[in-house]
């Protein structure tokens, strides 16, 4: 693969790895070291990327080892930090704006709280618009167990969410 057809092929995908990258660090800083190693990786690849099928399958997938392998070595925390929260601030009256954003944290914490595949399978899916079947060929799961987890992911999100806004409430 020469420069021009790597230019056409790979670097169109550089914003989906990285908000894939983001979803999985959630740290932009993180992501964009992440993402830049991918590049040179994909780079060094580029005479063994026609062997793929998919060559958008095979960035994601470098993509989400990346990223699993820094949260690994720096053991990770995930943190938040409420001014990153972008709430509408339309014509809601402060308390609104307050109750919107500590809602936005307890769903990003259940989110946050899902093993590692039901969050990526719920980024690629809910986030990044991707088919089953091409998560399917970016992770090795089957359609069938790609449904069920997102299924199981989605109930355990919002079984966290409501068991801290019911407790919020009483």
């Amino acid at each position: 693969m020469e420069l021009q057809e790597f230019k056409t092929k790979v670097l169109p995908l550089k914003d989906r790895l990285f908000r894939i990258a983001v979803h999985l660090l959630k740290s932009v800083e993180e992501a964009e070291d992440a993402l830049q190693d991918v590049m040179v990786r994909l780079w060094d690849k580029r005479g063994q990327l026609k062997e793929y099928r998919s060559v958008e399958a095979f960035a994601v997938t470098v993509t989400k080892n990346r990223c699993l392998d820094k949260l690994k070595s720096k053991k990770h925390k995930y943190h938040l930090d409420v001014q990153e929260l972008e709430v509408d601030s339309g014509f809601e009256s402060p308390y609104k704006r307050l109750e919107l954003s500590e809602s936005m944290q307890v769903m990003i914490r259940s989110f946050q709280e899902l093993p590692e595949q039901q969050r990526l399978l719920i980024t690629l899916r809910d986030l990044e618009g991707y088919s089953y079947e091409e998560i399917a060929e970016q992770t090795g799961l089957q359609v069938n167990n790609i449904r069920v987890g997102l299924s199981r992911a989605r109930k355990a999100a919002r079984e966290a969410y409501l068991k801290v806004a019911d407790y919020e409430q009483q």
